[in-house]
């Protein structure tokens, strides 16, 4: 959770192609449920999470706040002092551009999932039916796995690359930040998505869960909620070629998955997008 909160929170910054984080804050709420001896396992853990990815990020935590709260929360904030040309403004994309994404999605799916599996409860009677234990162990390992990568890569390579604008995907899901980025755009233009990175197996996993029943986790529709994603970057095509190699070459991920058009400053996703399986 610790190294999740850290990404998330840095986030903002690398969606503007801020790569040189100057200060950061560490935001704790100690859940008033867990006892003296939890809280000293639990609250050394979860720091030492958020201060590692920190580090690695190359940020120093100079602060923060804990407090006791009704439930667990964790969180921060990032500050950087920029010059004009430091940071990207996101507000060019431009007929012609197409869309890149560097995570997939599909994280509240897999960690609500292993979630059941481990309370063992109604939800779970009958996710178990359409699924395996090591399915969903995957899953949840492939999600964490996605949630602690930093997007620190994709932003040093957009600055590199000449992207237009960005926005980091979180709990709008991706329709909903696609839809935000559209309407802060200077041109009038569509965001049009016709390609879905998805946590492989989970795009059909979630359409069995449905049909019978259960949660609609809507990935397919560009409205789950995800949890420290990836950028949803806006650029030209032949910089998003070169974006995407540079990426993969440096051991990262991303895909073009849309298209910019003259619009009304809208985002939709088409009727039947192509659907990439993800393992990590």
């Amino acid at each position: 959770m610790g190294k999740i909160a850290c990404a998330n929170v840095l986030s903002d910054l690398y969606a503007m192609g801020v790569t040189d984080v100057d200060n950061m804050l560490l935001l704790l709420g100690v859940a008033k449920e867990l006892s003296a001896a939890q809280r000293k396992v639990v609250i050394p853990m979860l720091m030492a999470g958020f201060r590692d990815l920190a580090a690695e990020a190359g940020v120093t935590i100079n602060g923060g706040q804990t407090v006791v709260n009704p439930w667990m929360t964790v969180g921060g904030v990032a500050t950087s002092i920029c010059k004009e040309g430091e940071f990207i403004i996101p507000d060019k994309a431009a007929p012609g551009d197409v869309i890149v994404l560097t995570k997939p999605l599909g994280i509240q799916a897999a960690v609500n999932l292993n979630q059941w599996m481990q309370l063992d409860n109604a939800s779970w009677q009958l996710a178990k039916t359409l699924t395996t234990p090591e399915f969903v162990a995957k899953g949840y390992q492939d999600a964490t796995t996605s949630m602690i990568t930093l997007n620190l890569t994709a932003a040093r390579l957009m600055k590199k690359h000449n992207g237009h604008a960005a926005t980091d995907v979180t709990g709008f899901g991706i329709l909903g930040h696609a839809q935000n980025l559209a309407e802060f755009q200077n041109e009038d233009v569509n965001f049009v998505i016709h390609t879905l990175p998805i946590l492989a197996g989970f795009a059909e996993f979630t359409r069995k869960l449905a049909a019978a029943g259960g949660r609609n986790f809507r990935i397919t529709l560009g409205t789950g909620a995800e949890t420290s994603g990836g950028l949803l970057i806006a650029m030209e095509a032949e910089d998003a070629a070169r974006f995407v190699a540079e990426m993969r070459g440096e051991g990262g991920m991303a895909w073009i998955i849309g298209d910019i058009v003259e619009g009304k400053k809208t985002a939709k996703i088409v009727e039947d997008p192509k659907i990439i399986d993800v393992s990590y």
